[in-house]
């Protein structure tokens, strides 16, 4: 009889995620407009609310579960989110459009607050109003040079600032005969003066290896400066004063802490979505990014796959927990197999990724039923509370910002639908 259960275990947790290679095998000659997709998975996501709240949550409740209930719900909740951060950081975040614009922009966040750390450590610069360099965030661009590429040449006209992000630059005296005079590696800053008084490049800087580089242009600060007289006046006091200046005055940490928030008052909301090319270089920077958008699917499964194995010991299986599953899968797989297909990954990959993965539901049903057999009520509750929790974050942080990027106003009430349709399921049992 165990046996029995459990191979219903395993077929119960195939068909829950069935879905998962159906999806991905309609993705292949479907591409659905980003409304229909947006309601798709508004709907899986409210059929995955009404199961986990009726057969994880209700139950527990009616039992007076609660506060093993509430105690596995924040273990799960507080496991998902270390491990989902952990699957993102390695290119997992490529698995939704979502993800991958909030992940892309909070790195960009952080780049530009590094930015303007570096900016705050170069006298000349600190001293511009935090206001200024933050109007200046749309027209300041990367670039990056190979190994032995001259960035400037002396003598050059002084048309823009450089800030070193990767690699280092050897900065060198033309007149001297091609002798070194500095090293510059990242968060150096050179040719800050041409921003104030455009005078000539005053050294040759070359990539001592590959480099990538902030550039701010003189002729966006200038044009900044056209808009107010009276910053341009004190501006051009500012540059008199720092030509004038044998040593440039110290700069004290707290006031740049000071300076550095200031500039980054507001930058995140100016911060625009990634571009094709950005995504492009996340994922080529990314070379494990299909295992670890793997393991950030598989992650997202784990918990209703012990569920569905551990509520067979306890009862018949929930028809409205089953269909909960398989309709918040299919729209997940459909999404995420647009993406990869947009992302170049052949047809074999992405449909061997969806049935491995369906295949994995199945056998964690089976293990969740054969490991919880001996375990105490108490405890078993407290499983449940941490899959629900896990389940509860993942529909929070993945499947909602996901429909409501694609389709704004559709999701609310197609996650009220959904909701509604797992209801219905339950009436059936």
């Amino acid at each position: 009889m165990p046996e029995s259960v459990a191979a219903r275990a395993f077929i119960f947790g195939l068909i829950s995620a069935a879905s998962l290679p159906i999806g991905s095998l309609l993705a292949m000659f479907w591409t659905p407009r980003d409304r229909v997709v947006a309601a798709l998975m508004a709907f899986g996501g409210g059929a995955l609310l009404a199961a986990l709240t009726l057969d994880l949550v209700g139950e527990a409740m009616k039992k007076g579960d609660f506060y093993p209930l509430a105690a596995g719900c924040l273990a799960g909740g507080a496991l998902f989110v270390v491990l989902n951060q952990v699957v993102n950081d390695r290119g997992g975040f490529l698995r939704k459009a979502a993800t991958t614009v909030s992940h892309l922009k909070r790195r960009k966040s952080q780049r530009l607050r590094r930015l303007f750390e570096r900016i705050s450590a170069v006298p000349h610069l600190r001293s511009l109003p935090p206001a200024m360099v933050r109007e200046l965030l749309p027209s300041i661009v990367t670039r990056t040079y190979p190994k032995g590429a001259v960035i400037i040449h002396q003598g050059d006209p002084g048309d823009s600032v450089f800030i070193i992000e990767e690699g280092s630059v050897d900065i060198v005296d033309e007149r001297a005969g091609g002798r070194k005079i500095a090293a510059l590696g990242v968060g150096d800053v050179f040719g800050e003066m041409a921003l104030l008084t455009g005078e000539a490049r005053t050294a040759t800087a070359v990539a001592a290896a590959n480099a990538r580089v902030w550039l701010i242009f003189k002729a966006e600060f200038d044009r900044l400066l056209a808009t107010s007289p009276d910053l341009a006046a004190d501006i051009r006091a500012l540059a008199t004063e720092r030509a004038a200046a044998l040593t440039p005055p110290a700069v004290d940490a707290t006031q740049t802490d000071a300076w550095v928030d200031a500039a980054m008052a507001g930058v995140e909301a100016k911060i625009g979505p990634p571009s094709r090319a950005e995504i492009r270089e996340a994922a080529v920077a990314h070379s494990g990014a299909p295992l670890a958008i793997w393991l950030g699917i598989l992650l997202d499964g784990i918990p209703e796959s012990l569920v569905i194995g551990s509520s067979l010991l306890h009862a018949s299986i929930s028809i409205s927990l089953i269909a909960g599953l398989f309709l918040s899968n299919f729209p997940e797989a459909l999404s995420s197999s647009v993406g990869m297909r947009e992302q170049h990954y052949s047809r074999t990959r992405i449909l061997l990724m969806w049935t491995s993965l369906m295949v994995f539901t199945g056998i964690g049903a089976y293990v969740g039923n054969v490991f919880f057999v001996e375990m105490p009520h108490t405890a078993f509750t407290l499983v449940e509370g941490l899959a629900a929790g896990a389940m509860l974050t993942m529909i929070a942080e993945t499947m909602l910002p996901e429909a409501y990027h694609r389709g704004g106003g559709v999701t609310g009430m197609s996650t009220l639908l959904g909701f509604l349709a797992a209801i219905f399921f339950k009436t059936l049992e």
